[in-house]
């Protein structure tokens, strides 16, 4: 049996505000195989984007801590986890977190440039291609539409071959038919790369198509399925 790619061992995270400390998760622990798909649901304030934040290194626990590809996240400094993220995890975001005086090609290059790639563009390019983006290169995010947009958020993310793909709410601002197109060619790419997919979703025909389904209320993992 292979290691867990992602290991979330009894994480809580409490902050504190005006009537004292507010507990967001409570003692959440699971673990992922390679190229298992799963989706954290709950309802809205539940702490799905919270444990998703944290599973990328990017918020840090109050306790618990997670492994990723063995690495534990927050035994090590914020550079090295950033150097994990880079060469492990990919990201799409419910606002696509496009740059805007980049083209779509610049777009799915950046990342690849950042690693020194020689072949970014080669591989920007037959990414984008295989979004059904090849017509639309040259174009700014500006004049793409919603769908476009998500899809060239889905070719950075995935140009970089990552381990592991964190997805938060990836169709919540795209109409039904655009975001079941979406949702396709993630689930699609997801099969081809060998990711694991984790990604934060209310939407129960989305989450019903992952390997597993995670339910956070309340700050607690209620059940796995």
């Amino acid at each position: 049996m292979s290691e867990p790619i992602i290991a979330v061992e009894h994480v809580t995270k409490q902050v504190q505000d005006s009537t004292g400390t507010l507990t967001i998760l409570n003692e959440i622990a699971f673990t992922l195989a390679p190229r298992q798909s799963a989706a954290i649901v709950g309802a809205s304030g539940s702490g799905k984007s919270t444990l998703l934040s944290i599973i990328a290194g990017l918020d840090t626990p109050t306790t618990g801590t997670v492994k990723l590809a063995g690495t534990d996240l927050f035994a090590i400094d914020e550079d090295a986890r950033a150097a994990v993220r880079a060469a492990k995890v990919g990201f799409v975001f419910q606002s696509f977190q496009l740059l805007g005086n980049l083209n779509a090609l610049e777009n799915v290059m950046l990342p690849l440039e950042l690693q020194g790639r020689s072949d970014a563009r080669v591989l920007a390019t037959e990414m984008l291609r295989r979004v059904g983006l090849g017509e639309r290169l040259r174009h700014y995010p500006k004049v793409l539409s919603g769908g476009e947009q998500q899809r060239v958020a889905l070719a950075r993310a995935f140009v970089m071959e990552p381990a592991v793909l964190l997805a938060d709410e990836p169709t919540g601002s795209l109409d039904f038919a655009t975001g079941e197109t979406v949702m396709e060619l993630m689930f699609a790419l997801n099969r081809e790369a060998g990711t694991t997919l984790v990604l934060v979703t209310h939407d129960r025909g989305i989450s019903a198509r992952c390997d597993r389904q995670l339910h956070i209320e309340a700050g607690r993992l209620n059940a796995q399925e």
